[in-house]
């Protein structure tokens, strides 16, 4: 009988060993996952940023236009640098009947291009 138990525990000797490599293999792959994950969330957070900064700057130009009409050609302006994008430009046109269009592009790092674009008319001032 003792025969028997000596060649079943040579045959499981090393298994504990193979268990505890799957593990680590496992817990390994669960922490990359972790870390590519908030490498996206901080990618995603920053361009959330970048459009939120664009929208305000594109809005606050029309603003402005709305609070001067009797000026609004004084702000047709193409590509002026923009400091609170990286990259960061803004072009305002003004077409027919005074309808304006503020265009606000950037471009991060590694990244591809980006663009916002708003448009309204500004009133006569009377």
């Amino acid at each position: 009988m003792s025969k028997h138990i000596s060649i079943y525990k040579t045959k499981q000797s090393g298994s504990v060993l193979l268990e505890a490599l799957v593990a680590v293999l496992i817990f390994s792959m669960g922490i990359l996952a972790l870390v590519g994950l908030q490498g996206a969330m901080i990618k995603n957070s920053s361009d959330a940023k970048f459009r939120s900064d664009a929208s305000f700057i594109a809005q606050e130009r029309l603003g402005r236009m709305w609070t001067d009409p009797t000026n609004v050609a004084n702000y047709i302006e193409d590509a002026t640098p923009i400091t609170q994008l990286p990259n960061g430009t803004r072009s305002v046109t003004v077409g027919p009947r005074r309808f304006a269009t503020v265009t606000v592009t950037w471009e991060a790092p590694g990244m591809d291009k980006h663009q916002y674009v708003t448009s309204a008319y500004i009133s006569d001032a009377k």
